[in-house]
């Protein structure tokens, strides 16, 4: 096949978003009328959430349901230009049905973001059908391989029961019978969950490309005289890259962690019980932002490690990064996810707390830090004694971080509100430390889903190189982050001193196996479409290669050098 695996493609909305939506949201008998044929190719469709002039914030969603008891159907709408369906994949040329999030009228009341299935092109003739103006967006900077496109609907009609009703309903008479929980009407987090292990695969490749390069290419001195070293022999190098090593590991574990949360919370969900709901939601929206932000600034370090070969397309580091940014901002813009895992979940845990509730889940540490405030502090405080071979104990410093920055954010708030702010204004003025509490908490999570991960190995030698790894990732991120434990008085300066030395410690113990824990990530040659990043190590012999097959050099430049280049020289 011409297609290179893991590349996107347009049916990558059918596979990722059409199809779960109905899995997820659609009754039986819309499953059997639905589902069974987009199972089969028949129907193709994409998932129309992001408008124009709204994405993330989903309540700010214009297009309109409005539903008709005289002839029991639905009108979708698109009532202004920024209500246009943007960007959906799939959508410019492909998709011949789009699930469309839209705001439900109905009996005169809006009943908020609902979602309906939408003819949008004929099923034999692929010609969009009344009221359907519908096309693709043109470039981008990466996904050129994806239709992304635009979708206004002009009062196009749909049958009552286009709506995915599994929770909630509209009656035939227009009496609106709502869900259980409003969040279930939303089809993102079973991206945003999918989102992380993204995260893994994506620093996977780029690790595994840079490591292995840094292992073949041999450059400069250390001691004169004696033959150039391989640059993975360097500290610098090592500094760039195992840590980027450690944090693909530790992301690969939380992507399993959340595939497998999501897999329990939803069993829940469809046996009645909602309780873990917003634990799912939060931990979802906080992991997907921490996750992409970290990969995608780690994806750059990769190819800068390679020097000039890795801006080379060759290298596959620069499709990487370009296939990878995007979800930084698609399902969710980053900063809004931050947010919103900090002030619908983390304030709202903290306050809970505060007023002696017992916590479950991620945030349970919140109980056990408001329990401590309570209790009287010896008169000479300090940081407590730091251990930088104690996994527990650097987890536990993790935890009293995030404690102290969620405090930090739910009191700013309150000393907003206490300034005469409105909710809203308090918020808005303390956004920057619920970002920063948000961070934390991910972090925080990530650190022990990995040290967690540990006591499921049962060989020592494997768990003896991931606890190196994972003291690593938690050393590293202690010291980019020092900031943070010296203000909540988690840390001396003298102990910084001390992680700084065993970073450098590490580096040098993870030197010996650095290729091989790429290497069992497992991505083939064909997976990584990389020349620096070959099984083989034969980079120079393919890089010429791959340059002599350039589309450039398939013709010589006879015409074009007596057409333009001949005449210009004879002008100077």
């Amino acid at each position: 096949s011409c297609v290179h695996p893991d590349r996107p493609e347009p049916l990558d909305l059918h596979l990722g978003m059409f199809l779960p939506t109905l899995l997820n949201q659609a009754t039986p008998e819309q499953m059997e009328r639905f589902f069974t044929p987009a199972w089969n190719l028949r129907i193709i469709g994409t998932y129309a959430q992001t408008e124009m002039g709204h994405g993330t914030h989903l309540r700010g969603l214009e297009t309109t349901a409005t539903f008709d008891p005289s002839t029991q159907e639905f009108v979708l709408h698109s009532p202004t230009i920024s209500s246009i369906k943007w960007w959906p994949g799939g959508l410019g040329k492909t998709s011949n049905h789009a699930i469309v999030l839209a705001q439900l009228h109905t009996q005169g009341r809006c009943h908020g973001l609902h979602a309906f299935i939408v003819p949008i092109r004929d099923m034999d003739t692929h010609v969009p059908l009344p009221g359907v103006v519908v096309g693709d967006i043109g470039p981008k900077f990466g996904f050129s391989e994806v239709d992304n496109g635009f979708l206004k609907l002009e009062h196009v009609r749909i049958p009552l029961d286009n709506m995915l009703m599994k929770f909630a309903k509209v009656e035939p008479d227009g009496t609106y019978v709502k869900p259980p929980s409003a969040k279930l009407t939303y089809g993102m987090v079973f991206i945003r969950s999918m989102i992380v292990g993204q995260s893994a695969l994506a620093l996977a490749k780029s690790c595994t490309i840079a490591i292995r390069y840094s292992a073949v290419r041999h450059q400069s001195e250390l001691r004169p005289g004696e033959p150039e070293p391989q640059i993975l022999n360097y500290q610098t190098q090592q500094h760039k890259l195992f840590p980027v090593l450690a944090a693909a590991y530790a992301f690969t574990f939380v992507g399993q962690y959340m595939k497998d949360t999501y897999r329990r919370i939803s069993g829940d969900i469809h046996a009645g019980d909602y309780s873990q709901l917003p634990e799912l939601h939060a931990l979802s929206a906080g992991l997907k932002a921490f996750t992409t932000w970290a990969a995608n600034a780690a994806i750059e370090v990769c190819r800068m490690s390679c020097g000039g070969h890795g801006y080379s397309r060759s290298s596959a580091l620069p499709d990487i990064y370009v296939e990878f940014t995007p979800t930084c901002t698609y399902e969710g813009e980053n900063t809004v996810m931050m947010l919103q895992t900090a002030s619908r979940y983390l304030v709202k845990s903290y306050r809970q707390a505060s007023v002696g509730q017992r916590l479950q889940g991620s945030v349970s540490y919140l109980s056990e830090a408001a329990a401590q405030r309570l209790r009287p502090r010896p008169v000479s405080g300090g940081a407590a004694p730091l251990s930088t071979q104690d996994l527990l104990s650097l987890v536990h410093l993790y935890q009293r971080r995030a404690a102290s920055l969620v405090e930090l954010a739910a009191k700013s708030i309150q000393q907003e509100l206490q300034r005469g702010r409105s909710q809203e204004e308090a918020w808005n003025h303390s956004s920057i430390d619920l970002v920063r509490a948000s961070d934390a908490h991910c972090h925080f999570v990530v650190v022990k889903l990995f040290v967690d991960k540990l006591e499921q190995v049962d060989d020592a030698a494997v768990k003896a190189v991931l606890s190196t790894l994972a003291l690593l990732y938690a050393l590293k991120g202690l010291a980019d982050n020092s900031g943070d434990f010296l203000q909540a008085g988690l840390l001396t300066v003298p102990q910084a001193t001390r992680v700084s030395a065993r970073i450098k410690e590490l580096l040098e113990e993870l030197r010996p196996d650095a290729v091989a824990l790429v290497d069992a990530f497992d991505l083939n040659d064909r997976k990584l479409n990389s020349v620096l990043g070959r099984y083989d190590g034969n980079v120079y012999e393919h890089l010429y290669e791959w340059a002599r097959q350039s589309p450039l050099n398939a013709t010589e430049v006879h015409e074009s050098f007596h057409k333009y280049l001949k005449p210009l020289r004879s002008r100077l």
